[in-house]
């Protein structure tokens, strides 16, 4: 399998998915430049602007952009693509929509036979196993938590640790350890804002220049740009 697993479509100020044109550029082939986009986490924007939005950022790399919700058979089009993209957005929109429409599966069968994959933010989050580490609002009720499960663990993208000045609630990793206290067979790679994972068939690379976090019970290492995490496959 090939996927590139950003942690967001931005990292500080930069434009929208500016930062992650390198590592897109690395993971497509140059037969691989029609891209099948899937913007069903996105809720407040429509899915055509988001369609187009994602269209306009990867005209750079002569990407041309097609909406999984524009086709008229999503099975279909999930099987005939030659790379999908998961956007950010609601997890729990997301996960419902790719239940809904059945293509859940469909991508996970798809990304197997050697079509890569890239997702940000939620599209990160629900290539995971499950989606019980995102950081978002369950706003809808999915079918199931279960990812796409292209990895064998759980992912947190957007991870920080600040803490705003007079606030009193739990941290984000106060509420990972909540899920690995409850959960302590799993898994949690952190990825910060400008991090990415990069999976290449049986080799997983943390990408950017910020570092990351693993997680288990009882126990958070930090990792560097550039760590070779194939043993967590």
């Amino acid at each position: 399998m090939r996927a590139l697993l950003l942690s967001a479509s931005r990292v500080g100020d930069t434009p929208y998915l500016v930062h992650a044109l390198p590592f897109i550029d690395a993971l497509l082939k140059s037969t691989e430049r029609e891209l099948l986009f899937v913007p069903y986490a996105g809720v407040t924007i429509s899915w055509d602007d988001y369609t187009g939005k994602v269209a306009e950022a990867l005209a750079p790399l002569g990407i041309t952009v097609t909406g999984i919700h524009s086709t008229d058979d999503p099975i279909m089009a999930v099987r005939q693509a030659k790379a999908i993209a998961v956007g950010g957005g609601n997890t729990f929109r997301l996960v419902t929509e790719l239940y809904g429409q059945q293509v859940l599966g469909a991508i996970r069968d798809k990304v197997q036979g050697d079509t890569p994959y890239m997702g940000w933010s939620a599209g990160s989050n629900v290539a995971g196993k499950s989606v019980r580490t995102t950081n978002d609002m369950p706003i809808v009720y999915p079918p199931s938590f279960d990812g796409i499960n292209l990895v064998p663990f759980q992912i947190n993208p957007h991870f920080t640790d600040y803490v705003q000045p007079g606030h009193n609630g739990e941290t984000r990793s106060d509420r990972l350890n909540e899920f690995l206290t409850l959960n302590p067979q799993e898994r949690v790679v952190c990825l910060p804002e400008g991090t990415a994972l990069s999976l290449d068939g049986n080799k997983l690379t943390l990408l950017g220049d910020k570092g990351g976090y693993l997680m288990r019970f009882g126990d958070t290492q930090r990792i560097e740009e550039g760590c070779d995490l194939s043993h967590w496959l």
